[in-house]
């Protein structure tokens, strides 16, 4: 006999919001003049030195380590004492390339309560990657483990700013080690400077899709107190729940699910130890061993999922499920709804940003769409004059920064002005997405500005290509960009990676394309199709579909010297 409920028997609670309009039209968050994470919202829940703060699986789900805001506190005011001993002061950069394990809360905590700035980085990084991090941002240490120290070693004696570096695990010449350290500390942080709401609390780098990243500076108060509107409204995390966001800790989605936000709400956080590719099957385990409530991954992880039979597996403890990153699919929704009785709420947001727009339990969900903007910011689209657009007019997505800047919105670019300008202009932040707004209001997703494809004088978006070729059972994940054509200028091409059981075939093509006439306007379908083992990502899980446009148009135009 089963041993899940039915989905009919499941009951939700009220959501945090329930008057969409009314919360738009009331909902203010206050800055103070002073602001600490660390302080102002651990410490204060550590005063019930019960409350669970964290849950941290191990690799293979064996072992739960659990820790209490109490045991946060003091482990971060260790670690915080540590860095004073060693020299590091408020205003240093300090980089954090850790896998989810509990060193990642404390240090990032401890640096926060000293005003020392974290560049949290994805263990992916390479030696040249993390030279370069360090060398643009001028850190003065590194946190780490074992397994990644050499790629620190590597390109060392070319960061000349380097001067403290600690290992979380093993030993190593000329390195920390974490556990002797943290014995010796203090629990005890006194005499610490304040920090002021808009004095810098992070720094994130862009993804890098076309250029170098970029370095994305945080305020103290504006992200930290900004998140408070990514858990309210969107995630909406109440302070009992056990929330799981699939992300790295080097992405800004670490950030939106697995810190700031939640901690603020009171909720607590799961997070996964591993360092191996993304196990699908594992992660639903794990959610049905913990009893995981609310839960958050990317497109590419739901695809995996409806990719399994889900029957065979309890998920009755989910009460909320989210995805952002890019729109999800309106096919793997419908999938995982019929399998679990629960929709997939879309977030959309960037590195820069906090939650911007999304789909709430309070509304309608439209399907596909990137909802409404989140209470707090005002989000519209503009067309090449910063014009606002009517319904249905596709245009540049941006955020009205005048006559007040919303609390969520990152501070600069640092050490790049004009990139800054370049992003801020008139009254309006511009995200560099394009979308449309439906009668509604709701927005739905066209693609990065320089995505768009203009062929036979139509504009495509390759969103809803890849969202047509995803319905098909035969496609597990798919990217669309221009290629060049000789007498259309640019076609649609398509670069699939097929579910199992399928293979590569004339037919499949045909059938394909045949398909995405019939879902979409039969102009948008694929004139070429690529079967591919795998797809160009960034570290934080986006398509680089800039990187195979560029490989096209390359090959192309290397063709036609006759090279």
């Amino acid at each position: 006999m089963s041993k899940k409920k039915s989905k009919s028997e499941k009951v939700l609670p009220s959501p945090n919001m329930t008057d969409y309009e009314k919360a738009r039209k009331e909902f203010k968050l206050e800055v103070p003049e002073y602001f600490n994470f660390g302080f102002d919202v651990v410490d204060r829940w550590a005063e019930d030195r019960t409350k669970l703060a964290l849950a941290i699986a191990g690799e293979m789900g064996e072992k739960l380590d659990k820790f209490t805001f109490h045991e946060i506190k003091i482990l971060s005011n260790k670690f915080a004492n540590i860095l004073r001993a060693n020299g590091i002061k408020k205003g240093d950069r300090v980089l954090v390339m850790l896998p989810w394990m509990y060193q990642w809360y404390v240090a990032m905590i401890g640096m926060i309560k000293l005003g020392v700035i974290p560049i949290p980085s994805t263990t992916l990084l390479t030696s040249r990657d993390i030279r370069y991090r360090i060398n643009e941002a001028e850190a003065v240490g590194v946190v780490t483990d074992i397994q990644d120290a050499p790629k620190i070693e590597a390109d060392m004696d070319k960061c000349p700013s380097l001067k403290f570096l600690m290992l979380t695990t093993g030993h190593r010449r000329g390195w920390l080690s974490w556990e002797e350290e943290m014995d010796k500390a203090s629990p005890y942080l006194d005499d610490v400077e304040k920090t002021r709401s808009d004095d810098t609390m992070l720094l994130y780098f862009t993804s890098g899709t076309v250029s170098y990243p970029k370095m994305v500076l945080h305020t103290q108060a504006s992200y930290a107190i900004g998140h408070r509107i990514t858990a309210t409204f969107w995630q909406d995390l109440k302070p009992t729940d056990l929330h799981w966001t699939v992300t790295d800790t080097g992405w800004a989605k670490a950030a939106w699910g697995s810190l700031f936000g939640q901690w603020t709400i009171g909720a607590a956080v799961f997070n996964h130890y591993t360092r191996g590719k993304f196990d699908a099957k594992l992660t639903l385990k794990l959610i049905e061993k913990h009893g995981i409530t609310t839960f958050c991954a990317p497109p590419t992880a739901y695809r995996m999922f409806v990719q399994l039979p889900l029957d065979d597996y309890d998920l009755s403890s989910l009460r909320h499920c989210m995805s952002a990153g890019e729109p999800l699919n309106p096919e793997v929704i419908r999938v995982w709804e019929e399998a679990t009785g629960l929709k997939i709420y879309d977030g959309y947001g960037q590195t820069e940003t906090v939650n911007l727009c999304a789909n709430y339990r309070c509304m309608p969900v439209k399907i596909g769409s990137m909802g409404l903007p989140t209470p707090g910011f005002d989000l519209t689209v503009v067309d090449d004059e910063g014009k606002e657009v009517p319904p249905g007019e596709e245009g540049y997505v941006v955020v009205k920064v005048k006559p007040e800047r919303p609390v969520g919105l990152f501070k600069e670019y640092w050490k790049k002005p004009e990139e800054t300008e370049k992003v801020f202009q008139g009254d309006y932040y511009y995200t560099g997405d394009k979308a449309y707004k439906d009668e509604d209001g709701y927005f739905w997703f066209v693609g990065r500005a320089d995505d768009v494809i203009l062929s036979s004088g139509y504009r495509i978006g390759p969103f809803e290509v890849e969202s047509a070729l995803i319905e098909h059972p035969a496609v597990m994940e798919a990217a669309v960009i221009a290629a060049p054509d000789e007498v259309r200028g640019e076609i649609v091409k398509a670069f699939v990676i097929l579910a199992e059981d399928y293979q590569p075939s004339d037919e499949l093509t045909k059938e394909l394309q045949d398909y995405v006439k019939n879902v979409t306007a039969p102009y948008k379908y694929p004139r070429a199709i690529e079967y591919v083992k795998e797809l160009p990502k960034t570290v934080s899980g986006k398509i680089r579909r800039g990187e195979l446009k560029k490989r096209e148009w390359d090959a192309y135009r290397k063709a036609r010297k006759g090279e």
